[in-house]
């Protein structure tokens, strides 16, 4: 899958990585409907390519995304404002459950639906000139495509209430210090440091991987004791394939391993 589409650019970084990049700097790449179409069938796609193994995400220009299209929000009342909201839910819930590690690399704006999308990704790192919000308050709505839920999750719920309620922006290393990001590097380091990251997992089991996305994302809202059991159960799961076998045998071995996601 590499090719081009009206509102994105897709192409591939050592072979097992997709780049997906948004497409619509005159418009800070904010999501409108073709976006959003497209994010959707690329997710769908990447999940079902077994040559895929992990997602790179960003923006063209000096925006990674700042946020749902003005212009359409425009248009919404009541009913069409509860579709777009649970579109987007499930186009970043999609993205979420991809089985397959995805990194945001956001320079610039990351606003309001951006936000939400990188909160999407399974990883998130940011260049430092990168500013993070939710300002939908200052429009009269508030976040739609999971913000609420995932920024608490992220960050804690003072720090979502904060963010949400006054619509105010942070800088990358309030982000970084609130958990929101995991590193903060050079705009010129952005993309070469999150390649390094998506090649280091690329070269891990994926079904090992897979679980761990998993139990995590399911596991979070279970009591404690379901939690370990479903975190058993994937164990279990993991230590019947050929993957956790090669992985013992070569650490034994003193070799690296080759996974072959089996």
């Amino acid at each position: 899958m590499e090719n081009s589409n009206s509102t994105l650019r897709i192409s591939r970084i050592d072979s097992h990585i997709l780049h997906i990049t948004l497409h619509r700097p005159e418009a800070l790449n904010a999501l409108n409907a073709d976006l959003m179409d497209e994010l959707s069938h690329v997710f769908q796609q990447a999940k079902t390519d077994s040559t895929i193994k992990a997602l790179l995400i960003t923006g063209e220009g000096k925006a990674f995304c700042a946020g749902a299209d003005i212009h359409q929000l425009a248009k919404l009342d009541g009913q069409s404002g509860l579709a777009f909201a649970r579109q987007g839910q499930a186009v970043f819930r999609s993205l979420e459950q991809l089985g397959k590690p995805s990194l945001a690399a956001i320079q610039g704006f990351a606003l309001g639906g951006g936000c939400e999308l990188a909160m999407a990704a399974s990883l998130r790192i940011a260049a430092n000139t990168a500013v993070f919000g939710q300002p939908e308050v200052k429009l009269g709505v508030l976040p739609g495509f999971g913000g609420t839920q995932r920024l608490a999750r992220l960050v804690g719920k003072g720090r979502a209430l904060d963010l949400c309620l006054t619509g105010r922006l942070i800088k990358a290393q309030d982000a970084l210090n609130w958990g929101l990001v995991s590193e903060v590097v050079s705009p010129e380091e952005l993309l070469k440091r999150a390649t390094e990251i998506l090649v280091g997992l690329t070269s891990l089991a994926p079904l090992a991987l897979k679980s761990i996305m998993t139990v995590i994302d399911q596991g979070f809202d279970l009591s404690l004791t379901d939690a370990f059991e479903l975190e058993a159960a994937h164990f279990g799961l993991c230590c019947a394939t050929a993957d956790k076998q090669e992985g013992v045998t070569a650490f034994l071995a003193k070799r690296s391993a080759e996974f072959c996601g089996e």
